[in-house]
């Protein structure tokens, strides 16, 4: 009994087991996946289409011209500083981070009755730098974009040159993955379908984008499985012919104490409406079923021990591989310390 409870642990580290089987034939019969196609995830909420009604929050890197008004040669222009503060005249640094230019200020006017009788401020702000929003992918000119403007999903596209595509045989075809395509917002994957708003023209799901927004549009030839949840390694896994469940776990370098291999996920298709199995990969690994095949762009994902979100499996799944996928892509862009605003690198998947 030990030595079964063992086998797959060690099977995941690569230590063979006397008298067990360590790998499985690529010829081999495979199990056939019974997928549940599950519902629309979320809804596109009807304030995303409208522009943002806050007011614009300073922050690092913009461009303000200040003046005291009536006062001779006092007109300047400064930049808000990495550390959120600006140098203005005779006042020592402010801390901006937040606040509108109408506060700003109001706070530089009461600051600057010690040294001006009444002082009138106009501070305008010249050029935006600190919010931004990321379009990066299969897009001719991935980036990090600064939010000048209202600006919808369509439009970040554009601004990054369009879908990147190649010319073969005398036609143009994207390279763009438009069902692994997503949108995300402080952690959270939005629910605008890629395939319906570029494919058919949909244009309610050309939402609003705000500060750090993620977009990302994978390349279509990418051949990868992505393996995550209560795995020490949550990774993207090379696909080769025949790639099966066993393997593409093993890739996950070894598990957590407490992963649960009795109800392992495949997710499958768009990420607005995925299909999803579970499968007993314990039994697979002591030989009492057939092994499964996956195909490339399937997520993998082992549960862990105790709760699960309130949004269940699926949930945690998808919000584990868009974080992984978001992180990883941030750390190739440059994102300051490492990964972008907003996403959450706790990627290890213990609920």
């Amino acid at each position: 009994m030990l030595l079964v409870r063992l086998w797959p642990f060690l099977l995941l580290s690569s230590c063979a087991l006397p008298g067990e089987r360590t790998t499985f034939d690529a010829h081999e019969a495979s199990a056939a996946l019974r997928f549940a196609q599950t519902q629309r995830r979320g809804v596109i909420q009807p304030e995303w289409l409208q522009p943002s009604q806050k007011a614009y929050a300073l922050g690092p890197g913009d461009k303000l011209e200040m003046e005291i008004l009536g006062e001779k040669g006092t007109r300047a222009e400064t930049f808000v500083t990495p550390d959120a503060k600006v140098y203005f005249d005779l006042m020592p640094g402010l801390d901006v981070k937040g606040k509108t230019t109408t506060q700003l200020q109001q706070e530089m006017e009461k600051l600057l009755v010690q040294y001006y009788r009444q002082p009138q401020v106009a501070v305008t702000l010249k050029e935006v730098c600190s919010q931004r929003v990321w379009v990066l992918g299969r897009v001719n000119a991935p980036g990090v974009y600064p939010l000048k403007r209202p600006l919808r999903v369509l439009d970040a596209v554009t601004l990054a040159g369009g879908l990147f595509a190649s010319v073969l045989a005398g036609t143009t075809e994207e390279l763009a993955d438009l069902k692994h395509s997503f949108i995300m917002r402080g952690g959270q994957m939005l629910p605008v379908d890629f395939q319906q708003l570029i494919r058919a023209g949909d244009l309610s799901q050309n939402i609003y984008l705000e500060p750090d927004d993620f977009i990302y549009l994978p390349s279509a030839m990418a051949n990868e499985v992505y393996v995550m949840g209560a795995v020490k390694t949550a990774r993207p896994v090379a696909f080769v012919n025949d790639m099966n469940l066993v393997a593409a776990i093993s890739g996950g370098l070894g598990l957590y104490p407490g992963a649960d291999l009795t109800r392992v996920k495949i997710i499958r298709g768009s990420l607005t409406e995925p299909k999803i199995a579970t499968v007993d990969a314990l039994d697979i690994m002591n030989g009492k079923t057939t092994n499964v095949r996956l195909e490339p762009g399937d997520i993998v994902y082992v549960p862990g021990k105790g709760t699960i979100s309130p949004g269940g499996y699926l949930h945690d799944a998808m919000n584990t591989f868009t974080r992984l996928v978001a992180a990883n892509e941030g750390n190739h862009a440059g994102a300051p310390g490492g990964s972008p605003i907003g996403v959450n690198l706790n990627l290890g998947g213990q609920n």
